[in-house]
């Protein structure tokens, strides 16, 4: 239990940054910051500085748009995170500010707010990277990422005009592009240890404890 807790609280900061952000939200929601304005506005030059703030601001005129992202951006973040440590800064990195460019010189003329884009680009990343390093490991944790959020796929298309799918659209693609830009990159999972590997680390023998066990508790 105690390794299961420490494999997912790993990179707690993800927590944090989630609770960040729902924490600017309220505060938008409470006193109408009319914060979207802070989102990308393609094509001008105040819209580049939404390429940084956009993935922060969510709707107040529908919670369901915070609470949408909320858990997928939990699991797809730690799934990054953890399967791909040595380079899930990068990853993450890039998907934030190429995606938020591609939708500052492509999308249609309104405020792009959310963090969806990030999360798109995070999903086509880990499954096309599974599938890509032609890694068991990575391809089983590509087979559930298409499981889980696989019904997300239909993001990518516009269907509704409230929804930014030139996010998805463009976080879909920089997701794949990074998938194969770090094709051959390392990708090792970060591995917690188990007790009895701490024990061998420390030159402490398990079958000389159990005979010391053995010893102390014999009775014939």
């Amino acid at each position: 239990m105690k390794d299961l807790f420490n494999i997912f609280f790993k990179h707690y900061w993800i927590l944090f940054f989630l609770f960040f952000l729902w924490f600017l939200h309220l505060i938008n929601y409470h006193y109408s910051l009319n914060l979207y304005e802070l989102g990308i506005y393609p094509r001008t030059f105040e819209g580049l500085f939404g390429i940084f703030f956009a993935p922060l601001i969510h709707s107040v005129k529908d919670h369901n748009h915070i609470i949408n992202n909320s858990i997928p951006f939990l699991i797809l973040s730690w799934a990054l995170f953890y399967f791909y440590h040595p380079i899930a800064w990068r990853v993450f990195f890039f998907s934030w500010i190429l995606t938020g460019l591609l939708v500052w010189i492509f999308a249609r003329n309104s405020f792009h707010i959310g963090i969806s884009g990030v999360i798109y680009s995070l999903l086509f990343f880990l499954f096309f990277s599974g599938v890509f390093r032609k890694d068991s490991r990575l391809l089983t944790v590509a087979l559930l990422v298409v499981f889980i959020y696989g019904s997300m796929f239909w993001g990518i298309f516009p269907y509704d005009w409230k929804i930014s799918y030139e996010s998805h659209m463009s976080g879909a693609l920089v997701g794949i592009l990074l998938s194969i830009f770090f094709k051959n990159q390392k990708a090792t999972f970060i591995k917690v240890k188990t007790q009895w590997e701490k024990e061998e680390e420390l030159g402490i023998d398990t079958d000389d404890l159990n005979g010391a066990w053995k010893e102390t508790n014999d009775y014939d």
